[in-house]
């Protein structure tokens, strides 16, 4: 069991010059603590995201930490000229020793890719030929090669690769994703992906995941990452931890909504209830002393069977001490000891 950290990096502090030191505060705590990475979303033009450019960001983190890893959930490929973004893969990568997660992905939200000039309905394709034409020049980098390439959306006429990464021959891959369909495709590419799903959803896909990776031949100890995210509060008692979560939830809902509401649509499988209880209700958060928090993801964990978990530890209008203090107490008193558990609930189940 591994756990991670997943932020939106939200506009919940009112100075962003703030917002963006308490952010790297966060991530240097993270890295003594001992989590496996942290993923930044990427959004735009709208509170939800104050890092538009995560590369910018991650730049800054690769040096105020030394063991995490880190990366983006996920570069929205659309927005991207492909050429452009392997330099900067490369540049983080190396920057950072190779620490750079590539999350991938076509981004959620129709509206933000439209501000760019971008047909909503060729994002999926301009995705699929952009990751193609930059693992390409990713691997041709590692090697000293020239990059030739013709796509629809995209093209090149040997450039020259002259940037490689510290990973070959890329860094690991990582895809959100909700849909069992997409397994298959991941399983055989070694993708690590990530579900914003109840435990119960989230199953069918670990286990297609699992079926997969066997009926490949290869290796169950080195299973990519199959993980799910989770708001997470912890406090002293259950009643300061709901309280901070309730009230922090607020601002992150509605930043979340706020293009949605004001330009219409729906999130597509994004679940986000009215309130930080409804959160709890669908499974999607836990706020509590380290105890029930404890108990609670050792539940949940051992129900979806994911061997990845992501924190979302700093949301809405959280001040510093109080992430700083979950994260503490986490660490502490629930993510050493979360596997034994998990261990002794699924014996009794």
């Amino acid at each position: 069991m591994r756990f991670g950290v997943f932020d939106h990096l939200d506009r919940g502090v009112a100075d962003l010059g703030a917002l963006y030191e308490m952010r790297l505060s966060l991530a240097e705590l993270y890295d003594r603590a001992g989590f496996h990475a942290y993923h930044q979303a990427e959004h735009h033009s709208t509170p939800l995201g104050a890092a538009p450019s995560p590369g910018i960001f991650l730049a800054a983190l690769a040096q105020r930490t030394k063991r995490l890893r880190f990366g983006p959930l996920v570069y929205t490929l659309p927005l991207y000229q492909p050429l452009r973004l392997i330099e900067e893969i490369c540049m983080l990568d190396q920057m950072s020793g190779g620490r750079l997660e590539f999350g991938v992905g076509k981004g959620i939200s129709p509206h933000e890719v439209g501000f760019y000039g971008i047909d909503p309905a060729e994002a999926q394709a301009r995705y699929v030929e952009a990751l193609a034409m930059i693992l390409e020049g990713l691997r041709l980098g590692a090697e000293g090669g020239e990059l030739s390439f013709n796509g629809r959306f995209y093209n090149a006429d040997r450039v020259p690769m002259t940037l490689a990464p510290k990973q070959r021959p890329h860094p690991p891959l990582w895809v959100g994703t909700s849909h069992v369909e997409t397994v298959p495709w991941a399983a055989a590419n070694a993708v690590n992906i990530v579900g914003n799903l109840p435990a119960a959803r989230m199953r069918p896909l670990v286990d297609r995941y699992v079926t997969e990776w066997r009926a490949l031949g290869r290796d169950p100890a080195s299973l990519p990452c199959i993980g799910m995210s989770r708001h997470i509060v912890v406090a002293e008692t259950d009643a300061e931890a709901l309280a901070i979560a309730r009230r922090a939830y607020e601002p992150w809902r509605a930043a979340f909504m706020l293009l949605w509401e004001t330009r219409g649509g729906k999130p597509p499988n994004a679940m986000v209830a009215d309130d930080f209880d409804g959160m709890v209700a669908v499974g999607r958060g836990v706020a509590g002393s380290p105890a029930t928090v404890r108990d609670w993801l050792a539940r949940d964990l051992v129900a979806s069977g994911a061997n990845y978990l992501l924190c979302r530890f700093a949301f809405g209008d959280m001040t510093l001490h109080e992430a700083a203090r979950s994260v503490s107490l986490f660490a502490d008193q629930v993510m050493g000891d979360i596997s034994a558990r998990a261990k002794q609930v699924e014996a009794v189940a």
